[in-house]
């Protein structure tokens, strides 16, 4: 026990080092406007250079901050939630290694390295998707692998086409190229790896499925690693983002991923899947603002939305764990009177995540909508913004109501309360802090000037308004008995199954997207490649050969008989010449 509470601490002291580290660093950056760019020559063979080029401006120095900053409240807080696991070692040392690759995606130019850091995360993510080893993990970690495998091919064509410059580091070439052709095929390949790795539709499937992995590697991979890292490439491609035909396509896609994440987390009752679709709705409003051209604004809400959903994360783990390890929310309510301190926290940031005045969501989200409104967008992104903006409180509210405002009908016999949680309510009063006052300090520093956006008075209310009103819907959803319709029949069965199950896009990834090409496959290599094109290449040669080496080697037996066969076949064979002529 004292060597996991050794590598649990020693990890930590480490990340929120170099965390306040990274953070000052990128506040003198930011405010002397300077960045470095480093080439490293790893090794020069016969005149060939192997160069590692790394950048470090403001924008990577602070994410690193932030993603170092939750890691360690993360770690910290394993060493509790992970106590009862023997391999624990194992499991801090794939969280370090999933941090790893981050690191070396954000402060990489280059796209070979980039390519190295986007395959770490997918590698390590499978890891410990499959952690806990059971067959519902398997699926879902094939499931993320394999969706994930899709953006990478799309990495490996943009590497290949870039070869037309005669060099792999981008960030040379998006300021001179914009609007080029050979420029926009790139970014079209890297905004088909971002919907892969962000989970945009038709790609969202995975990201649910992978709550199967542990806790507090579902509260890193939702906040700032895996799923972030597709919203990070494409701010550092946000040059050549809105010159692409890809960039509208965008908008739609990430406002459907918006609206239907929504929609499903108002008829979810799992709380991890809960908080893993208002991942993915936050993920749809970033790439919303981001095809709008406001790079700015998402890399804003992307370092905000990391710190009160890690702290969700890391409450649900609490709460489950004080449950008796279930995850329906109808089974815990009333639990603010067993364990206060937890649900304060959750409370905190999932009205952080609704956008209440004066907290980190807040500065980001108002800010988005209102930058929104003046933006010169179609009436159907501008409904599915806004739409999904009262969702998101709607599913919010619903959540605190079933877990704070139902007396407690919860299901487990033992004592249920904050005491025995000493370690991972430290952990998550570190978040909270974060979900408190971050919005407020990061807005100071990233916006020295006060920008002021003028509008009429409808549409400056037009935001508060909408959040009003989804608040009182997710109230009496919760409240009455219209939202606890557990057997609904006729058309109100479909659209209800329909709306919860994601538009049924997990049972098509599984059953049509991955199970049908690998099936085809299969046969393909079968009747192919292990049939016909062995029988009349390969293998039949060989056949062939062997054939003919056996009648040679009986040839040159001498043996009477055989010369005699010989013999009397060559005079047919002659007879039959002199008879035909």
């Amino acid at each position: 026990m004292l060597w996991m509470f050794h590598i649990c601490f020693v990890s930590f002291v480490f990340l929120f080092f170099f965390s306040l580290l990274f953070f000052v660093w990128g506040i003198s950056l930011l405010i002397s406007n300077t960045s470095f760019f480093i080439e490293w020559e790893v090794i020069s063979v016969n005149s060939s250079p192997i160069v590692m080029t790394i950048l470090l401006d403001w924008m990577s120095l602070i994410f690193m901050s932030f993603v170092l900053y939750i890691s360690g409240m993360v770690i910290y807080y394993s060493k509790q939630y992970m106590s009862s696991d023997p391999y624990i070692n194992r499991f801090i040392i794939l969280v370090l290694m999933f941090v790893l690759s981050m690191m070396l995606l954000i402060i990489s130019p280059n796209m070979i390295s980039i390519l190295l850091g986007w395959d770490g995360l997918g590698l390590v993510s499978y890891c410990l998707v499959i952690y806990y080893q059971n067959m519902r993990s398997y699926g879902a970690g094939m499931l993320t692998a394999l969706s994930n495998r899709i953006g990478d091919v799309c990495i490996l064509l943009a590497i290949a086409w870039m070869l037309n410059y005669g060099s792999w580091n981008y960030i040379f070439y998006l300021g001179d190229l914009v609007g080029g052709s050979e420029m926009m095929v790139i970014v079209s390949f890297i905004i088909l790896a971002a919907m892969t790795k962000s989970a945009q539709i038709p790609f969202s499937a995975w990201l649910p499925a992978a709550m199967a992995a542990p806790t507090p590697v579902s509260a890193l991979v939702h906040s700032s690693t895996l799923v972030t890292a597709g919203v990070y490439l494409l701010i550092r491609f946000s040059d050549a983002l809105t010159m692409s035909f890809m960039g509208s396509l965008l908008l739609l896609f990430s406002g459907l991923t918006m609206f239907m994440a929504g929609v499903g987390a108002n008829y979810e009752y799992d709380l991890s899947k809960i908080i893993a679709l208002s991942t993915l709705s936050q993920l749809g409003l970033m790439m919303m603002i981001l095809s709008m051209g406001y790079a700015m604004l998402a890399f804003f809400h992307l370092i905000m939305h990391a710190l009160f959903k890690a702290l969700l994360f890391l409450c649900a783990g609490a709460i489950i764990h004080g449950v008796g390890d279930t995850q329906d929310i109808r089974c815990m309510g009333g639990l603010v009177n067993q364990m206060p301190l937890t649900l304060s926290c959750l409370n905190t940031a999932n009205l952080a995540l609704c956008g209440v005045p004066f907290l980190a969501g807040f500065y980001s989200k108002d800010l988005i909508l209102e930058v929104a409104t003046l933006s010169c967008i179609d009436f159907i992104s501008f409904f599915l913004l806004f739409f999904s903006t009262g969702l998101t409180v709607c599913y919010s509210v619903r959540l605190s109501y079933y877990l704070t405002g139902m007396g407690f009908s919860g299901m487990n016999c033992h004592a249920i309360g904050d005491n025995s949680n000493w370690v991972m309510i430290r952990g998550m009063l570190g978040l909270t802090l974060g979900a408190v006052v971050g919005g407020s300090v990061m807005s100071w520093i990233l916006f020295s000037c006060s920008e002021v956006i003028v509008l009429p008075f409808f549409l400056k209310m037009w935001a508060l308004a909408v959040s009003g009103f989804g608040a009182w819907v997710g109230f009496l959803l919760s409240s009455s008995q219209i939202g606890k319709l557990s057997t609904p029949s006729g058309a109100t069965y479909f659209f209800m199954t329909m709306m919860g199950s994601m538009w049924f896009l997990p049972y098509l990834s599984t059953n049509y997207c991955i199970r049908f090409p690998l099936y085809v496959g299969g046969a393909y290599t079968k009747v192919i490649d292990q049939g016909w094109s062995e029988m009349l290449g390969g293998q039949g040669a060989h056949y062939f050969v062997e054939g003919g080496s056996v009648l040679m080697t009986n040839m040159q037996h001498n043996e009477f008989k055989v010369h005699l066969f010989f013999s009397f076949i060559m005079i047919l064979f002659l007879i039959s010449i002199y008879l035909l002529f």
